[in-house]
């Protein structure tokens, strides 16, 4: 696993999730919270909030943005139902967590860098930097 943390004091760091029902993708914001960069790809195992919440320690997050998926008619779909869950148990740990819309990220990430196996960060990446660029246009 990557590690990106130092002993340099943080300004602001971002967690980006791409939430899938067999693997989840991880992407982490540069130290200024300007870039999105694919971190690694996680099981979705019993023990996923566990592994977040190292990497979030670790990395200094305060804050994660995660991926609002979202069927072709903008209504919510099976995935969307399960990340409300994930997304309310990464609160009872003490994050905040926003909802970023996305739409297909990982075919995206495909396009971009063909399939292998870190499609799913990469595609949390795209997830991360669009709610980046949002945030700097406010």
């Amino acid at each position: 696993m990557d590690k990106l943390s130092s002993d340099k004091e943080i300004a602001v760091r971002l967690l980006g999730i791409d939430y899938g029902s067999k693997r989840v993708g991880i992407a982490l914001s540069d130290p200024n919270g300007q870039f999105a960069m694919p971190f690694t790809v996680i099981q979705n195992t019993s023990e996923l909030i566990t592994e977040i919440k190292k990497i979030a320690i670790d990395n200094q997050v305060k804050e994660i943005i995660l991926g609002e998926s979202k069927n072709y008619k903008g209504e919510p779909n099976a995935i969307f139902l399960d990340s409300l869950e994930f997304k309310d148990q990464l609160e009872a740990k003490g994050f905040k967590v926003i909802f970023e819309p996305e739409f297909m990220t990982s075919v995206q990430a495909e396009r971009f860098q063909g399939k292998n196996e870190l499609t799913d960060s990469s595609a949390a990446a795209l997830i991360l930097q669009s709610y980046l660029d949002r945030e700097k246009r406010k």
